[in-house]
């Protein structure tokens, strides 16, 4: 099976997974913030076997960026722990997030084009990256119209800003692995690599929405 089949495989299982997650909240059972928290528990998990894994003097060269990746990592469990306590505010942080980086990816190998980033992900181009964005806000919008039946423009900027944070966490993750020397972080998710691969846009968004919150 080719790697853009298992990709989509896997991200319709992710999609009904969350759905599944939407409904629990909706019953009254906290499952965004027990599946925010797990995610973020992960994805520190999945570093640390990544770190264990890596050359002592690679880790000895770049100790600095590797610790404040961690950090970051490990800023991300409070930040789950208290945006859960608001699940609409998560569920439009997923909402925007995925439809980001879904976006990006498709329109990113449909177009092509001059590269963002070539040294550190040769992947990534410039209109992938507007394509996120766009993708992103509309997602933001298009919550806020299931939800209330009008239109608001707060959302448009916070799918801006989210989808913008979202692409930055994914270079950060991307400029790790450079640095360690692998391409996934994990093989957990066929086609999408580790938990960390799949949920880097939320590194800034998740704790930088926290500060917002406090």
């Amino acid at each position: 099976m080719s790697n853009t089949k298992q990709r989509i495989i896997v991200g319709i299982a992710m999609a009904g997974a969350l759905g599944i997650i939407a409904l629990l909240q909706y019953w009254g059972v906290p499952a965004v913030k027990y599946f925010g928290i797990l995610i973020a528990l992960a994805m520190i998990v999945e570093y640390i076997i990544c770190l264990r894994k890596a050359d002592r003097a690679v880790l000895r060269n770049n100790g600095g960026s590797f610790i404040g990746f961690f950090l970051l990592l490990c800023l991300m469990v409070p930040a789950a722990f208290v945006v859960g306590t608001r699940p609409w505010i998560m569920l439009l942080l997923l909402m925007v997030i995925c439809a980001a980086d879904i976006g990006a990816w498709f329109f990113g190998r449909l177009i092509g084009g001059d590269k963002m980033w070539e040294r550190l992900s040769a992947q990534k181009t410039w209109a992938g990256q507007i394509a996120g964005i766009l993708c992103g806000t509309a997602a933001g919008v298009l919550y806020g119209l299931l939800g209330t039946d009008t239109f608001m423009p707060q959302l448009m900027w916070i799918g801006i800003s989210v989808s913008l944070m979202s692409q930055y966490g994914d270079l950060t993750a991307s400029w790790i692995k450079r640095k360690l020397g692998i391409k996934d972080f994990g093989t957990i998710l066929p086609g999408h690599g580790g938990i960390l691969d799949r949920f880097d846009g939320w590194i800034y968004a998740l704790p930088i929405v926290w500060l917002v919150m406090m």
